[in-house]
């Protein structure tokens, strides 16, 4: 049962925004074949398996079906040309009428760029775009990105549900530099000041600096014990980087502490190391991935504690985006119907809630019309659904302005 949030909060008011290519007719009359890039098995596990899921329900275009599902280069900062040759290569199959890249990294404006030359029938759609959002707006006909000003609120709002007294944000400043990271942290203190919650910046070593990522892992697995003695039982942790994640999760099992959710939560984000457990058997099945992860949550005493979103993001963003777009294409769903995009993704997130926002540029406030900020409902181990996506953001956190330090 799809329980997609109704309201689309920006600026603190319901939007109903369309797009020049969003109120266009996407539908194709006939046979048509939808593209998706994803990284690979070892970079992002959870884009891949969603190109799978969907592969798995509609077939791969080499087996008569319509997905066809492409990996870009592990190190694609260095192969670019390759990644755009890749995403090129799609357009040149003449039943090609959508291509997908989750996660739409650098290099795919130009690709956009390069298909919309020869192809301007095909939807071209950048999941979690990591290129300057003004311009990849330009190129797709759909950009999204998880929703950080929206977040910058909502969690430190569930933190304080959790009975937390005090917010520690884990973090560096490469990190700090980039608008979406750096302006949520800002969002982020200004949501507890206004809460009654105190608000702590800790700096943590960067996983790509000399001490590499064993090192920075090192540093959290040692520090936690002493943040937890500091600022005590009833703080919330929250850190930007993945791979401090888990020695983090580790330690706040062992000494206690709040976690609402990750920076890209998923159920598979930290739990499975921190709490040892295996999940090669129910690989792929979310709900039963969070039973157990909520299981053994539950069994060291984190219930009521612990938190993240039920299903993952990146799988979430490859499968839905792929079913929205092929929704679209058979002239069962509009790019600029919200609604029809919630029902895209519920299809894969059957019980949680999602909502977003449309972008607003932090210079001139001018909000775009295809560019979505999505962020899914909070879970808490032993509690449940928080409601975070039904919270009303307060107008005064979307025209906080980005302040790099």
């Amino acid at each position: 049962m799809l329980l997609g949030a109704a309201m689309i909060f920006a600026g603190g008011q319901q939007q109903s925004q369309s797009t020049a290519s969003g109120s266009r007719d996407w539908t194709v009359n006939g046979p048509f074949h939808i593209g998706i890039l994803t990284e690979t098995v070892s970079q992002a596990e959870d884009d891949l398996r969603g190109a799978e899921e969907l592969i798995r329900r509609y077939g791969r275009v080499s087996d008569g079906g319509i997905i066809q599902h492409v990996t870009y280069p592990d190190n694609f900062m260095d192969q670019q040309e390759v990644f755009i040759s890749q995403v090129t290569t799609m357009a040149d199959d003449p039943l090609m009428k959508a291509i997908i890249i989750n996660n739409a990294i650098p290099g795919t404006t130009e690709a956009f760029r390069r298909v919309r030359e020869k192809r301007p029938d095909i939807l071209l759609i950048a999941a979690e775009a990591h290129e300057d959002p003004l311009v990849v707006q330009q190129a797709a006909d759909l950009v999204t990105n998880a929703d950080f000003i929206s977040r910058g609120y909502t969690i430190p709002w569930a933190a304080k549900q959790l009975g937390a007294e005090t917010f520690v944000h884990i973090s560096f400043p490469r990190h700090m530099s980039y608008e979406s990271l750096g302006l949520r942290r800002q969002i982020m203190e200004q949501a507890c000041k206004d809460l009654g919650i105190r608000f702590v910046f800790v700096t943590a070593p960067d996983p790509t600096s000399d001490v590499g990522t064993a090192g920075a892992q090192q540093f959290i697995l040692e520090q936690t014990p002493q943040w937890v003695k500091t600022y005590g039982t009833n703080a919330a942790f929250f850190c930007t980087n993945d791979a401090h994640t888990e020695p983090l999760l580790r330690q706040l099992m062992e000494y206690g502490g709040i976690f609402v959710e990750a920076d890209l939560p998923s159920p598979l984000m930290g739990y499975p190391g921190a709490l040892g457990i295996d999940l090669t058997a129910e690989a792929g099945d979310f709900p039963s991935i969070l039973k157990k992860v909520e299981d053994a949550v539950v069994s060291r005493g984190g219930a009521g504690r612990f938190g993240t979103w039920a299903y993952s993001y990146g799988f979430s963003n490859s499968a839905g985006m792929g079913e929205f777009a092929k929704r679209i294409l058979e002239g069962k769903a509009k790019l600029d119907s919200l609604p029809d995009m919630w029902a895209a993704l519920g299809e894969f997130t059957p019980g949680a809630r999602w909502n977003g926002a449309y972008y607003v540029d932090n210079n001139t406030g001018i909000r775009s019309r295809n560019h979505l900020l999505i962020y899914m409902d909070t879970y808490v181990f032993g509690k449940g659904f928080l409601n975070s996506t039904e919270q009303v953001v307060p107008e005064k956190y979307f025209n906080i302005k980005f302040q790099q330090n």
